[in-house]
């Protein structure tokens, strides 16, 4: 299925020179929403995975439908400040300034391998600090799910060491 004509480009959001990728349109669409979920699954099948821990907030949405589908807990990863149990958290630079994400402290069991989920892979800071939360809990990464890659912002540079997969690449 060609995903493109889901993806609508929003010029100068969330500033000017940015063009945003949103997936709104996917989302409203059963059939395309459903083979994402279903590409996902289908790459991580027969694999070991243990949960799919998604990242906050586009992640959320594709997350728990592939644990859903995968039949594999979720494991949500959140900005500081957002979960109300005892968390652990790990901080990371941003092209403007640093911020932190956090996930329940019972979220991921040592040993347990999961598979990471957002909506697009930019410059992989976020995802970066998401690998190194699951890793600094005992936890592995298991691969890293994406609907869409930039490509040109060499994300997936620093994240080499990990099976990243993703359905859309600009």
């Amino acid at each position: 299925m060609d995903l493109q004509p889901y993806i609508r480009d929003i010029p100068d959001f969330p500033r000017p020179g940015v063009m945003f990728k949103d997936i709104t349109p996917l989302l409203q669409t059963p059939a395309a929403f459903s083979y994402v979920i279903d590409q996902m699954a289908a790459h991580y099948k027969g694999r070991a995975i243990d949960g799919v821990l998604a990242i906050e907030a586009r992640g959320f949405l594709l997350g728990a439908a592939l644990a859903y589908k995968m039949e594999k807990p979720l494991i949500p990863l959140r900005k500081r400040g957002k979960l109300p149990f005892h968390t652990v958290s790990v901080s990371y630079a941003l092209e403007y300034g640093s911020d932190t994400i956090e996930m329940h402290q019972d979220g991921l069991v040592a040993g347990h391998r999961v598979v990471i989920v957002d909506d697009v892979l930019a410059t992989g800071g976020t995802m970066g600090a998401a690998c190194r939360l699951v890793e600094q809990s005992g936890g592995k990464v298991a691969g890293l799910a994406l609907l869409m890659e930039l490509a040109f912002l060499n994300g997936r540079q620093s994240l080499a060491a990990h099976d990243i997969f993703a359905l859309l690449k600009y």
